[in-house]
């Protein structure tokens, strides 16, 4: 095994880099390459790479997934799917800043959802962390502008990304269902009904826009959020799991709003503005203040 593998500050530091490259990717790729056939492209290829290794466990667990197939369908098209679809969506009106730094209020949604659906009460701490990291989210949306509250002037493409992260969060919670089966047959099968799911939206999205242009940077934007935030991400997240346990390695998901921001500006050129430092430190204090002790979900 290489000397890499058990690093933890690096794989953490890997997980959270290629999961940060998907917004700043996806912000190039979905210029040329249409959002629902880029997430489905996305997880085709994070299938056909993961299903090789996953035959023998999908074997063992068959009758698993016979018996759970629909909410399998669930995990996979509201967890994988539709999260991704939102965010290539949003992400052809909107910074890739906005956002890595919406996607970090995630944890605090979680939260939210956990006292609805699961009736677990949060503590004050976790009720003041999520009433902080709204705040930064609002920050963002509104660009720090409160007259804009009044007129609703929102970023179409900020609410497709907060709407992916509200389908992300809820399919946190809903993990407490999952199926008792490997990790590696989860994987495959979720990735297996998330591309189902997307392809015949990809066709009709197809139909109605410009043919694809055959570029290195296209096909680059393709190969790159197939394999990175897909399958090496989760590769190093869930290696640093087992040698640091889930708290300790889901500092990963608080590393994405600095380095989408850094990459964003150096690579990209997008302006980094005040009201993108107020909702960073909003959010991230937020999440600071609240932080879950229970572990962090597997990122899709």
């Amino acid at each position: 095994m290489p000397k890499w593998l058990d690093r933890p500050a690096l794989l953490v530091v890997f997980a959270a880099l290629f999961w940060s490259g998907n917004a700043v990717v996806g912000r190039i790729a979905v210029v040329e390459v249409p959002p629902v056939t880029l997430a489905f492209l996305r997880w085709f290829i994070a299938f056909g790479i993961v299903m090789p290794f996953a035959v023998k466990a999908v074997w063992n667990d068959r009758a698993v997934i016979a018996r759970n197939w629909l909410l399998l369908a669930a995990f996979g098209i509201i967890g994988v799917a539709a999260f991704n679809t939102c965010l290539y969506i949003g992400l052809r009106t909107t910074q890739a800043i906005n956002a890595g730094l919406l996607q970090a209020g995630t944890p605090m949604m979680i939260v939210g959802f956990s006292a609805l659906l699961l009736r677990e009460r949060p503590s004050w701490r976790q009720l003041l962390g999520l009433a902080v990291a709204i705040a930064g989210v609002l920050a963002i949306l509104l660009k720090a502008d409160v007259e804009a509250l009044a007129s609703l002037r929102l970023n179409g493409g900020d609410i497709w990304v907060l709407a992916g992260c509200i389908l992300y969060a809820l399919y946190s919670v809903l993990l407490r269902w999952r199926p008792q089966m490997s990790a590696l047959s989860f994987l495959a099968v979720t990735f297996a009904f998330s591309w189902i799911g997307l392809l015949p939206f990809s066709l009709v999205e197809l139909a109605h826009s410009a043919p694809i242009p055959l570029s290195a940077k296209n096909l680059g934007s393709i190969i790159y959020v197939g394999i990175f935030p897909s399958v090496l991400s989760y590769l190093c997240f869930n290696r640093a799991i087992e040698l640091v346990g889930a708290a300790r390695a889901g500092m990963a998901l608080y590393l994405v709003p600095m380095f989408v921001s850094v990459m964003a500006v150096v690579l990209i050129g997008e302006p980094f503005h005040f009201y993108h430092l107020l909702g960073m430190a909003l959010i991230l204090g937020g999440v600071a203040l609240g932080s879950l002790k229970a572990s962090q979900p597997e990122r899709q």
